[in-house]
């Protein structure tokens, strides 16, 4: 039976919606050959960041990776995504990471910029933030089962001891005083001593043996050498004397003094109660 008007339309729209495609994909082609895109190898990032020898490369695949460590930690945030799904993902953020490590190592090596030198994460009391060192929770693995815990802190206060119970503590031996009783330190001490006294002695006596060498030796210098050195000036027998007249004019005139001082401060203390 020939085909109704209806059905030749509906024929005609989807041969021209065919040739439509043809065109737009042959198009697309063409643009990609213009663009170098067509005879294009997809690059693959190497598996170990020593294998690449230029700082350019290490620093594209760098990039690489924190687009990826991005969209992956964006993906992570949704919550509804169930349990297994956000340890993948973690697990798969916590691999690019290390990965990201090990690239700034290399650019690094190849006298780049030092991407590792960054400073530990402090929250607004200061102290470093939990889970910034090794593996990491991002976005919804903070509530896992599990890892919540991990992020509480411990608001307990800190139980300090009185002096009291520090003194406790403190006994005898704290101070010393039992280190006698010690059967291995006693021993050594008594080595330790009688070794310092024989070398006192030791030293002693050469010492008085060569200082009377000395003497001798001085004695017999045809009467030449004298028995006394002084090493600083001694006074005279005369300048003794005057010494010690001088000492005794400054108490006598000491002793007078206060003594006419006593007398004056006597009458004085007379003669205000009849002037009044």
């Amino acid at each position: 039976s020939p085909a109704s008007p209806r059905q030749r339309k509906r024929e005609k729209a989807a041969t021209m919606a065919r040739n439509e495609e043809k065109a737009m994909s042959m198009l697309n082609r063409w643009l990609r050959v213009q663009s170098g895109e067509e005879n294009k190898k997809e690059e693959r990032r190497p598996y170990l960041a020593s294998l690449c020898e230029s700082l350019p490369e290490a620093e594209k695949w760098r990039r690489q990776i924190i687009a990826e460590i991005s969209k992956k930690v964006s993906e992570i945030q949704n919550p509804g995504l169930g349990e297994f799904k956000i340890r993948d993902l973690n697990d798969e953020i916590n691999k690019l990471v290390r990965e990201k490590g090990h690239w700034e190592r290399r650019i690094l090596d190849f006298g780049g910029p030092n991407y590792l030198r960054s400073g530990a994460q402090l929250d607004a009391n200061g102290q470093e933030v939990p889970g910034t060192k090794g593996y990491k929770y991002y976005g919804a693995a903070r509530d896992l089962p599990g890892v919540r815990d991990l992020f509480k802190k411990d608001d307990k206060p800190l139980n300090k001891r009185s002096r009291s119970e520090m003194y406790k503590c403190a006994d005898a031996a704290y101070f010393g005083y039992r280190d006698e009783d010690d059967a291995v330190l006693l021993p050594l001490e008594k080595a330790a001593e009688d070794e310092a006294i024989s070398t006192a002695v030791l030293e002693y006596t050469e010492r008085h043996s060569g200082a009377g060498a000395v003497q001798g030796e001085d004695d017999d210098d045809d009467g030449k050498g004298t028995g006394f050195v002084a090493h600083v000036p001694v006074p005279s027998a005369e300048e003794m004397e005057k010494a010690v007249l001088a000492q005794k004019k400054r108490d006598m005139i000491s002793m007078y003094v206060s003594a006419e001082e006593e007398e004056a401060q006597k009458a004085a203390a007379v003669k205000r109660p009849r002037e009044e």
